[in-house]
């Protein structure tokens, strides 16, 4: 388990049993540095990659914390990402409302393509690949309409990159009894969407794609500011709570 903070070393990596085995990534302009982590996510062949708003860059990271790759050209600010069964990674850029696909040889530190899937998102951060059905699921933050804060909107594509679901923070307040500002996405293994929910303080599941959206509360006690969500080979659910600065391991 990989985990961004904003500590001296940025990138964290815990063993199964929580213990932290690995710690790289401090702010600066050398190969290993991290100036401002958003995002981060561990490749199918143990490879960690991070988005770094610092300096708009997706930069790869073997076990060891060497840095093996960073890409800069396509991106304007590169988010959120996730990495794919195929080793991919889908990488969202918030201030160009696009997403992106990078293949690359991680062991070689050779970058195969980026290239931009969709477009006209709006300001696009979290996003997640269900591991079955390759669909992809993405959270937008819309700007503030009056004294409001702004909102979200979740948005689910399928494998081909077609628009097959979506629902803004207006919309879930018309079916669900509460405003859902989501930061963070998941799919869990039936390939149904998880979302963290910080005006609740509660993770909620959203229903498969073809169902969506339910309203299934999974947790609703203990979190204070619940901003990163993923799910382990064991189908332990692990939320990042920035309010108490804590990682939350959940039994399946």
């Amino acid at each position: 388990l990989a985990v961004a903070h904003d500590g001296k070393k940025r990138i964290h990596v815990f063993g199964p049993s929580g213990v932290c085995v690995r710690r790289f990534g401090e702010r600066g302009d050398a190969g290993n540095d991290i100036k401002y982590p958003l995002d981060v996510t561990v490749t199918a062949d143990g490879h960690v990659v991070v988005t770094d708003g610092g300096d708009c860059s997706v930069k790869a990271f073997d076990f060891e914390g060497r840095g093996i790759l960073a890409v800069r050209e396509a991106f304007c600010l590169p988010w959120g990402l996730d990495a794919t069964p195929k080793n991919e990674v889908i990488v969202t850029d918030s201030e160009a409302g696009a997403l992106y696909r990078l293949a690359a040889d991680f062991r070689r530190g050779e970058l195969k393509k980026c290239q931009m899937i969709r477009s006209r998102l709006v300001s696009p951060r979290a996003v997640a690949v269900c591991r079955t059905s390759g669909a992809i699921v993405v959270t937008e933050h819309l700007g503030a309409r009056g004294p409001s804060k702004g909102s979200t909107r979740v948005k689910i594509f399928s494998a081909e990159m077609d628009l097959i679901g979506q629902m803004d923070s207006f919309g879930l307040n018309l079916v669900f009894p509460c405003r859902i500002h989501a930061t963070a996405v998941a799919f869990d293994k039936e390939g149904r969407v998880v979302v963290t929910d910080v005006c609740s303080q509660a993770v909620i599941c959203l229903g498969k794609p073809e169902e969506f959206p339910i309203f299934n509360p999974l947790i609703s006690h203990g979190l204070s500011y619940p901003v990163g969500l993923t799910y382990t080979a064991n189908n332990s659910l692990v939320v990042l709570d920035s309010g108490d600065h804590s990682i939350k391991v959940y039994s399946s």
